[in-house]
């Protein structure tokens, strides 16, 4: 989640968002948390650097290619870590071997048992990848996994990296290797796989039928150009279908906090989940035909091979109102996971929830990660901040924006008129910061109700871009207009803080 599938257009993450994300990847219980690239920028390499100093229950990874600069770069991030994995990586098929590493099969068998090596000086757990090996010569990978085996791999990556392969065929591979590689029990076999054809989850479970010991995730499914296998769903069909893959064949995924993670992930990146995904979306536990609510009334199995609260989904109601104390609402985040937040993060959630519960009868869960979301991340990166907002709209006038935001202990103002209210908030705050000097323009912008109702917290995201980087703000409030208007202003300051 944090290294292939941060690199997805629109998924990238600050420090502080990844460090979110870490935690509950080790919440979940997830084996190898592969932090990022260090090689790839400054920024990764100190993201990785503080990942490694957090995680104390999971091996932190960091991929390198089969270069001595990226090795030591990982060797500089991993150096704190409890549990450190390097990750190598070089491509072994006809078509990148000739066009893009432009090296003859030897000369690459030689550089990977090589840069295993030079690996195993730093780390005594080395993985290593076969990039698209599944449009590789089944030979020559057995020839390249022996090799870095003997060179001290403990691990060999099987990716399918164009999602290319068929679940049979690809399970075939896995067993082919498993027979072949003659130091194969010296390492496990791992799989890494793309969806571009719908298929990584089924890939996946077929190499895991067929003999792989680790399988390469990322929550939602996120990932580059299709994504990558789907972690929630991997995890839920060995799980419901225990019976089929055996004991054996499980993970120590924590599945109840499946479902919180996901939000997580898609309130930090602002990119959704389609509503029927499977395991996480929206529409996964819901039922419309008359049959179908017949059934599930009746018995529930009858259309439901899993509980929705086995993924931590359960719509249970808050006993928390508008004359709860903080310390109430501290526990009930540690319910949710949220154990170690910072003193003043809880006390920006607690305003937050003090004003939210002055307006609705009824919080939920939703609404309190809803906040969670936005306290936290609202506290990060604060140059701009919004001092009020009034709004002029209808069928009969021009929507009109009269906008103030504190910058520095100054009050700035603008008003601007706009096609609608949120166009003309949007034109209010350009006119304040200055975007044309700036150089941004906006992506996207979505809204959604985190709950029912006339009175439900609207969620808003916006997506900024400049040189090629996206900058993602979130905002929460029962007022959609003030939330639009929160988000963007968090966008700005994020790309403010990276540009520092």
């Amino acid at each position: 989640t944090l290294r292939d599938g941060e690199q997805a257009p629109g998924c990238s993450m600050n420090l502080q968002e990844k460090l979110e994300v870490a935690r509950y990847l080790e919440l979940l219980g997830v084996d190898v948390i592969e932090a990022g690239f260090p090689a790839s920028s400054p920024g990764d390499l100190e993201s990785v650097k503080a990942i490694a100093g957090m995680i104390k229950n999971s091996v932190v990874a960091g991929l390198c290619r089969c270069l001595e600069k990226d090795m030591a770069a990982a060797r500089e991030a991993l150096a704190a870590a409890a549990s450190p994995r390097i990750h190598v990586f070089l491509a072994t098929s006809p078509i990148h071997m000739e066009y893009k590493l432009k090296m003859s099969p030897d000369q690459v068998l030689e550089q990977a048992a090589a840069s295993v090596r030079y690996a195993k000086k730093f780390c005594s757990d080395v993985e290593f990848s076969a990039e698209d090996a599944s449009r590789s010569n089944r030979d020559f990978l057995v020839r390249v996994f022996t090799a870095v085996i003997d060179a001290g791999a403990t691990v060999v990556n099987v990716p399918d990296t164009n999602g290319y392969a068929m679940p049979r065929e690809f399970g075939e591979l896995i067993a082919y290797l498993h027979k072949n590689i003659p130091n194969i029990h010296r390492a496990e076999i791992s799989v890494h796989n793309h969806n571009d054809l719908g298929l990584a989850v089924a890939t996946s479970l077929a190499a895991i039928e067929n003999g792989a010991a680790q399988c390469e995730t990322t929550i939602n499914g996120i990932g580059e150009r299709a994504g990558n296998c789907s972690m929630e769903e991997l995890v839920m069909a060995l799980k419901v279908r225990q019976d089929y893959y055996g004991k054996d064949k499980q993970t120590r995924i924590n599945t109840k906090f499946i479902y919180p993670a996901s939000r997580l992930l898609t309130s930090i990146t602002g990119v959704q989940v389609q509503p029927n995904k499977a395991i996480v979306g929206a529409n996964a536990f819901a039922h419309e035909s008359g049959v179908h609510q017949d059934g599930i009334l009746k018995k529930r199995e009858t259309y439901e091979i899993m509980r929705a609260e086995d993924i931590g989904r359960a719509d249970s109601k808050l006993v928390l109102g508008k004359h709860s104390g903080r310390h109430a609402l501290a526990i009930k985040l540690k319910e949710l996971g949220y154990a170690d937040l910072q003193e003043h993060e809880i006390n920006n959630i607690y305003q937050k929830f003090k004003v939210l519960a002055d307006k609705k009868k009824e919080i939920t869960e939703w609404d309190l990660e809803a906040l969670i979301s936005d306290g936290v991340k609202q506290t990060e990166a604060a140059a701009y901040t919004l001092d009020k907002l009034q709004l002029q709209t209808g069928n009969t006038v021009q929507p009109t924006a009269k906008l103030s935001v504190k910058y520095q202990d100054k009050i700035l103002q603008s008003t601007q008129t706009g096609n609608g209210p949120v166009d003309a908030i949007f034109k209010a705050i350009d006119d304040i910061i200055q975007r044309g000097a700036l150089g941004i323009h906006l992506l996207d912008y979505v809204v959604h109700a985190v709950t029912e109702g006339t009175d439900a917290l609207g969620k808003v995201t916006v997506r900024i871009k400049k040189n090629q980087k996206t900058y993602t703000g979130n905002g929460a409030n029962t007022d959609v207009l003030v939330a639009s208007a929160e988000a963007y202003l968090n966008a700005v300051n994020k790309y403010l803080l990276r540009s520092e």
